[in-house]
């Protein structure tokens, strides 16, 4: 009888456990099902929130990443506004000094090969050590991985240009001829170099002032996003439809 007991007990223990592991299941079940029918969490929601230009990362990796960006973004003020006090010291030197970029080269260069050859020469004589200079060369990777880079992004510019010339994207050109038109407009108020140090300045100051202030500026640039897709539909219908692009083709190909 004491064994028929005992074997009783170990049963209704597992009889337990079963009921116990099926209500658990439910449950997690029934709560796995509760958390696909919850509405969108407010990270989800912001995600879907229009961002300048279609972005869909933080504006510090849209810029690279790493130390540039740091420097663009002032998140390391120290060494931005040095950057920006060396671009501003060379603007000034080659524009309003009219300094030469040829002579500045070499008069730094005079200026630090005599200043070595000379602490090489008397460390002796004033108890110091002689200076260490490194030995300086480009690694052959490095130099692989610019110039991989550089000839991709120039492959894909001749193929944008090549499909605008053959007349395949008629939107394209006109954004290239009108570019290219500002461009021009522009260089004539300043030259090459005023004009670089302009893009610099602005690289240095627009994205730290959008990062601040993004949530104000998007509202705002996507307004302007759609009443340029409004007007430009207006141009389509009113202007570039009638283009009889088609036909040109066709009397291309056959002559």
């Amino acid at each position: 009888m004491a064994e028929e007991i005992e074997k009783s007990v170990p049963a209704e223990e597992s009889l337990m456990e079963k009921i116990a592991e099926k209500i658990h299941h439910h449950d997690s079940s029934s709560s796995s099902e509760s958390e696909y029918e919850k509405p969108d969490s407010p990270s989800a929601v912001k995600a879907k929130i229009y961002r300048l230009f279609g972005r869909e990362k933080p504006v510090h990796k849209v810029l690279g990443g790493g130390k540039p960006a740091d420097v663009f973004l002032w998140r390391d003020k120290k060494l931005s506004a040095a950057v920006l006090g060396v671009a501003t010291a060379i603007w000034v030197l080659f524009e309003l000094v009219e300094y030469h970029l040829l002579s500045l080269l070499c008069h730094i260069s005079i200026l630090a090969l005599g200043g070595l050859f000379l602490w090489s020469n008397v460390h002796t004589f004033i108890n110091k050590s002689s200076p260490q200079i490194p030995e300086i060369h480009v690694p052959e990777e490095t130099f692989l991985v610019v110039a991989s880079s550089l000839r991709n992004e120039l492959n894909q510019a001749f193929v944008i240009l090549r499909s605008i010339a053959l007349g395949r994207d008629l939107k394209k050109f006109l954004m290239i001829v009108v570019g290219l038109w500002i461009i021009s407009v522009v260089g004539n108020w300043c030259n090459f170099l005023t004009l670089v140090y302009i893009c610099f300045v602005i690289l240095h100051t627009v994205p730290m002032l959008y990062e601040k202030h993004e949530d104000k500026v998007d509202p705002l640039a996507e307004k302007a996003m759609k009443e340029l897709q409004k007007q430009y539909v207006v141009f389509d219908e009113k202007v570039l439809s009638k283009i009889p692009i088609a036909s040109l083709k066709a009397k291309a190909k056959l002559g």
